[in-house]
């Protein structure tokens, strides 16, 4: 069962390790990297114990843009005659 359920936008980015992250209770961090969100992964995992936690994003933002997937989606402009 997962520790908790945390949306994408409360994560932060980690340049370092290249994966989103989010404190865990042990004083380490949960990980997840952009490879796993576009892969649908949805688990974060913390590297120094057992917790985990379920990451909520939409997997869309992630398969659009892949330099930056928080950006939303460009919507394009329709001229009706």
């Amino acid at each position: 069962m997962s520790y908790d359920d945390v949306e994408i936008e409360d994560m932060e980015w980690n340049q370092e390790l290249q994966a989103y992250t989010y404190p865990c209770p042990c004083g380490d961090l949960f990980q997840i990297t952009k490879e796993d969100l576009k892969l649908g992964e949805e688990i974060a995992r913390c590297p120094s114990c057992s917790l985990y936690v379920t990451v909520i994003y939409n997997i869309e933002d992630f398969l659009q843009d892949s330099h930056n997937p928080m950006q939303p989606p460009k919507q394009q402009s329709l001229t009706v005659a």
